[in-house]
């Protein structure tokens, strides 16, 4: 995977010792693994001192993995980052992104910035065919939150995970994981579990947040995320809403650091011996995973999207009009042409064509 770009402003820097280190010629490819795997085993801490931040999981095998709860938004997340990192030199770095969000491993921070205050028609258009007209539309709501706490901030999201990215090219050996369920089922869950009315509410709810935000705030919800406390705000009125998005993405980081966590083999004789694991994530996915560690999971339920019953279609059908209505002027509201650029996409144009009343004879 491409490194990326790299910026003063986005990065920690590597000490002369973090680089990986230049082999002598004429080694054959086992000396040179056995070597690399001598290097990062003399740079590995056997009782590290780390960020207040880290919790530490073990899995029955002996397997460690070293947990950073980061904020979304923080410098010193990425610097935890970097020093969890560098200590324990992990076998497997472990995320909060899925494949649809692994673009922001690849851009600068200035692009990303840009990026994230840009809600095009090209956007609303991807975010309706892969997730829906309502799940797109509520993406692109949670979008513009992101972007308002970016505006406010001047700063683009997923800093610490680009960290972990560099860093973890550093290390010898070091494979890289994305952890978390693909935002497409995530969206899709949410808006299944909520009613029509509350899908309304919801979108109303986030299009006119809009108080302001500082660095201090940021680096409070190093505590609890902070876009995680936005949401937990509404637990009261949206406890589906918390489930599909918190409780649920708990289970399935929890499983993808478990799978991470096996033992890996050892040169020059593939011996088995315990992994090292760094894992990155929200601050308020933390209590969750170690809460789910020792427990049976089921992937497979938190993976599939239930059919609506026959009198829920029927209610649906009715009632969609109104709230895409509300969903659009609420999009339009929260960002200039948002609301127009929904009206010109084609699923959306399809819709209206067959909610609007026949005209009068």
């Amino acid at each position: 995977m491409d490194q990326g770009n790299n910026s003063e402003e986005d990065s920690v820097g590597p000490s002369e010792d973090d680089t990986l280190p230049s082999l002598p010629p004429g080694l054959s490819d086992a000396q040179a693994v056995e070597l690399l795997w001598q290097v990062r085993a003399q740079r590995r801490q056997s009782s590290p001192t780390l960020p207040e931040t880290v919790s530490v999981l073990t899995a029955p095998d002996g397997s460690r993995v070293y947990l950073v709860g980061t904020a979304h938004f923080s410098d010193s997340s990425k610097h935890d980052v970097a020093t969890t990192i560098r200590a324990v030199q992990p076998d497997v770095v472990v995320v909060e992104l899925c494949q649809y969000r692994v673009s922001m491993l690849k851009m600068d921070e200035t692009t990303l910035l840009k990026e994230a205050k840009d809600i095009n028609l090209e956007k609303v258009q991807q975010a309706i065919r892969q997730n829906g007209v309502m799940s797109g539309l509520m993406q692109i709501l949670l979008l513009k939150v992101s972007a308002h706490i970016t505006e406010q901030l001047g700063m683009a999201p997923g800093g610490e995970f680009r960290e972990a990215f560099r860093e973890a090219g550093r290390v010898p050996f070091c494979k890289f994981h994305l952890g978390d369920r693909p935002i497409a089922v995530t969206f899709k869950r949410a808006i299944a579990a909520l009613s029509l009315w509350q899908k309304a509410r919801l979108a109303w709810g986030l299009c006119f947040l809009s108080d302001p935000i500082s660095k201090e705030d940021v680096e409070k919800c190093k505590q609890k995320d902070l876009l995680e406390q936005t949401m937990s705000e509404m637990i009261g009125e949206f406890p589906a809403l918390h489930r599909t998005i918190v409780a649920e993405r708990d289970i399935y980081l929890t499983h993808t650091l478990r799978q991470a966590a096996r033992c890996v083999e050892a040169p020059p004789n593939s011996q088995k011996v315990p992994a090292v694991v760094v894992g990155v994530v929200g601050m308020g996915h933390v209590p969750g995973i170690e809460r789910n560690w020792d427990k049976q999971l089921n992937i497979q339920e938190i993976m599939s999207v239930a059919p609506p019953s026959r009198l829920g279609w029927v209610l649906r059908t009715v009632l969609k009009g109104a709230v895409l209505g509300m969903l659009g002027y609420a999009c339009y509201r929260a960002g200039g042409g948002v609301g127009r650029a929904i009206l010109s996409v084609p699923a959306v144009q399809s819709f209206l064509e067959r909610v609007r009343p026949p005209p009068a004879p």
